[in-house]
């Protein structure tokens, strides 16, 4: 569910929708955080660029006070912008969304699950704001969606058991635990999304997880699984060791981005 063993090319075909969302925030980052070097290399030959970063940044970056001013744009706009000097926060988001975000395109459909993570990303960001509307305070970045996938993880757990086997179900509890103690430990952090985000996503739980089917890597080929043929018992078993390890050194890439995140 967790372990991704697709070829990019596959990931693509199979997970649009999360790959458009990576592909969106990497971007953006990317645009804000090389276009005013660009720039500064090239003014003294004459040469004008337009700061299109820097007017992204200002554009869409979440802000309290221009908020409460009229521009809620910035409650959807935040959620794809990211820090461009913190490489360690989108990389993180687009980490999270790599192992977390495909599972749940395929049971949801990719309508829901878009619809979700906009959702539980606007509920951070709204809940953050109303906090104290006419502050000065910036909040940027994709972790309150993510950790509204979280959520609904977190409501398969406890109400639709048969979505999610007890595996999977000690992976999504570890590591949100982990999130959530990084949230109040580490500085620079928007508790209010992260934690608002989840809670979001468990309550959007009853709404979109209704009718969803639990994920199968074998929805993703084209012709249905045939044992009698395909399958290799000598294989499987080879399998096994690995996805162990995979697991293990899951844990400890957030464990050392949440403890070592910040001097990056």
């Amino acid at each position: 569910m967790f372990i991704r063993t697709e070829s990019l090319r596959q990931f693509i075909r199979f997970y649009p929708v999360v790959t458009t969302i990576i592909a969106i925030q990497l971007g953006v980052w990317l645009i804000v955080l090389i276009f005013p070097f660009i720039q500064s290399l090239l003014s003294p030959f004459g040469v004008i660029i337009p700061p299109i970063g820097d007017f992204l940044y200002q554009w869409g970056t979440g802000v309290n006070l221009y908020i409460s001013q009229g521009e809620y744009w910035r409650l959807v706009t935040s959620i794809f912008l990211h820090n461009p000097y913190g490489v360690m926060h989108v990389l993180f988001n687009s980490f999270s969304l790599v192992l977390f975000g495909p599972a749940l395109e395929q049971m949801l459909g990719k309508v829901k699950f878009i619809t979700v993570y906009l959702l539980a990303g606007i509920i951070g960001n709204v809940c953050t704001w109303l906090m104290d509307p006419n502050a000065f305070y910036f909040h940027l970045g994709a972790s309150g969606a993510i950790y509204g996938l979280f959520g609904l993880y977190m409501f398969m757990i406890f109400f639709e058991k048969h979505l999610i086997d007890r595996a999977n179900a000690q992976i999504i509890m570890i590591i949100l635990i982990i999130g959530l103690v990084m949230t109040f430990l580490r500085p620079g952090i928007n508790v209010y999304a992260h934690v608002f985000g989840f809670i979001g996503g468990v309550a959007l739980g009853p709404i979109f997880l209704r009718n969803a089917q639990p994920f199968s890597i074998w929805k993703n080929t084209s012709s249905p699984r045939d044992d009698s043929i395909q399958f290799n018992p000598n294989r499987w078993r080879k399998k096994r060791f690995p996805l162990k390890n995979v697991f293990w050194i899951v844990i400890i890439i957030l464990v050392l981005i949440g403890l070592f995140g910040r001097f990056l």
